[in-house]
């Protein structure tokens, strides 16, 4: 299983790492060049419905099909929280019918409420805990 861990790398500004060698610049809006956490909250919704809609979308539309999947939800400051996240698929579907077309987006929006384990996270919720461990030398210091 892959572990997942951000590193403090300056006021605000965290790398989150993986132990695939993968790495995120996250930080607040004020700092240049990293997401915000929820920014990273609304591309992780985006690239699972994207993912979760690869399958029927290429069988379709062929695997050089272009897409992108725009994410979009202001922040209720009071609750600190989003209340809403929109997500809209822009693809080309001018090559296919209507019905094509309607049996299509069935299919991708079927798929989508399905697989996509963050989106089905964020509408059902879920529980989260957090705890702190006392070390000496963090990351080796």
């Amino acid at each position: 299983m892959t572990e997942l861990w951000v590193e403090r790398t300056g006021v605000r500004r965290y790398t989150g790492r993986s132990t695939r060698g993968a790495e995120v610049l996250v930080g607040s809006e004020d700092v240049e060049g990293v997401f915000t956490p929820g920014e990273l909250m609304k591309i992780a919704l985006a690239a699972c419905s994207g993912m979760s809609s690869d399958q029927p979308l290429r069988r379709r539309l062929g695997d050089d099909y272009e897409a992108t999947i725009r994410v979009s939800g202001a922040a209720d400051r009071e609750q600190e929280r989003y209340p809403l996240l929109e997500e809209m698929l822009e693809v080309d579907l001018s090559g296919l019918g209507d019905e094509e077309k309607a049996r299509l987006l069935t299919v991708v929006e079927r798929a989508i409420d399905t697989v996509c384990t963050v989106g089905r996270t964020l509408k059902a919720g879920t529980e989260v805990t957090f705890g702190v461990t006392e070390v000496k030398n963090v990351g080796g210091k």
